[in-house]
């Protein structure tokens, strides 16, 4: 029987080590719901799951989980849960999220911001394009770039 040897198994155990982190690395770096590479298949899905919704009623501090009423983040968080990114409640939490895109670099699925301080969101879908819920209208599609949405646009964020 061999005698034990403290140095061999810890020269083992981290070599163990490297090639389990080297194995793992990128799948654990980034937790699948944090993806930040975009992806425009996802976007497609998220905008077409966004769409199911038009017209439904717009309610200040919706719950989450329920789809008959939305406010603004809880429609986005919904819309993303549904295909599978995990947003927080709130769109000031949700401007946190992601990366920082400039309005002239925005792409279908990203997440657009209104007020200072943030009190609004909504989902870019395209030709300056936004789908989002307010007020009367409910869920609704707004052009980004007039009237009160440009004047009060304030950022962007890329979760895909």
């Amino acid at each position: 029987m061999k005698k034990w040897n403290a140095r061999r198994w810890g020269k083992t155990l981290i070599a163990a080590g490297i090639s389990f982190s080297v194995l793992f690395a990128g799948s654990m770096a980034v937790p699948a719901h944090s993806a930040y590479a975009y992806s425009s298949s996802k976007a497609q899905s998220v905008i077409s799951t966004a769409k199911k919704y038009l017209g439904t009623p717009y309610k200040f501090g919706a719950p989450v989980g329920t789809t008959r009423v939305f406010d603004c983040s809880s429609f986005t968080k919904t819309v993303f849960q549904q295909n599978g990114i995990y947003l927080p409640r709130t769109s000031k939490q949700q401007s946190r999220v992601g990366s920082y895109v400039p309005k002239s670099q925005l792409k279908p699925g990203d997440l657009v911001f209104f007020y200072s301080p943030i009190h609004h969101v909504g989902i870019y879908i395209g030709n300056g394009k936004f789908i989002h819920t307010y007020g009367k209208p409910g869920v609704t599609i707004s052009d980004l770039n007039k009237g009160w949405w440009k004047d009060h646009y304030t950022t962007a964020r890329r979760v895909l």
